[in-house]
């Protein structure tokens, strides 16, 4: 029944305070209260309450573990909806205990038939290159298309490109990244450090070029599956690198330097005699 809603429903997102005392306070209290069943106004009215915490990975370890108290002494009265990107980041004991729902990408077709009618109802003029390019760079989640869309709007007025839609969106162009993976393929070390730094002095987000290497490389049928997995391997070991604070530019130039051994089919270990 929607009136009984906030009575029955407590919904907790990343903007909430979900530390281990909101877990020991609010969301135990609510949980423990105990509700009726029956029809009340029309409507089925189930005999528990239910908690969502929206973007759950985000809460801390400890957080975690007493919702793993709270979750077992009161599931009786109280139903938990944990909504999360890596289910990596919630501990077992709790996920353990859910039935698991994943929700794939929204195809191309569903996401340009949403757009297109964003478009006409707000009055935009978007060509089919632009919309391709917002399809491809939100990556099937609609709410990061509308947003683009929106920044891109914003700041370029009714009639939007292609191009201005990868500017608002943080993705570097295509140009850059196939200049940078062309640089590699030609074997020449001063080349390929030439064009990590056009990189790095462009302010791109190293951490998104090497995503976009990596589709590059997965995509290309003219080197080999032995070439793809060394360069992957690499790509994946730098990313980690960056991930733990490590500098972008070396980064970067050891990912050029590995592509290239890969690309060139250059010896993996120099060996020097003494």
């Amino acid at each position: 029944m929607p009136e009984l809603y906030k009575s029955r429903v407590l919904e907790l997102n990343a903007s909430d305070d979900r530390g281990i005392n909101v877990v020991r306070t609010k969301i135990k209290d609510f949980a423990a209260v105990a509700v009726g069943s029956g029809r009340q106004g029309g409507y089925p009215c189930p005999p528990y309450k239910i908690i969502i915490l929206d973007e759950a990975d985000s809460m801390t370890e400890d957080a975690q573990n007493a919702l793993r108290r709270t979750m077992e002494t009161y599931s009786k009265v109280t139903r938990f909806f944990f909504i999360c990107n890596y289910i990596s980041r919630i501990i077992e004991p709790l996920a353990s205990r859910c039935a698991k729902f994943r929700f794939k990408p929204l195809t191309e077709d569903i996401m340009s038939n949403r757009i297109l009618y964003i478009c006409q109802e707000e009055g935009l003029s978007l060509d089919s290159d632009a919309l391709a390019t917002l399809s491809s760079i939100s990556q099937g989640d609609l709410r990061r298309a509308i947003t683009y869309l929106q920044s891109a709007a914003r700041l370029f007025g009714s009639s939007i490109s292609s191009r201005d839609l990868i500017s608002v969106s943080g993705v570097i162009p295509e140009d850059v990244v196939q200049a940078l993976y062309s640089a590699c393929r030609s074997g020449n070390f001063d080349l390929a450090d030439k064009e990590v730094k056009n990189v790095i002095a462009e302010g791109y987000p190293v951490s998104q070029m090497l995503s976009q290497l990596f589709d590059l490389v997965v995509e290309a049928d003219d080197i080999s599956d032995e070439q793809k997995a060394r360069i992957c391997k690499k790509l994946g070991e730098a990313d980690k690198c960056l991930v733990d604070g490590a500098d972008e530019y070396l980064q970067l130039l050891d990912v050029a330097s590995k592509t290239m051994q890969a690309l060139c089919n250059l010896p993996q270990e120099l060996c020097y005699e003494s």
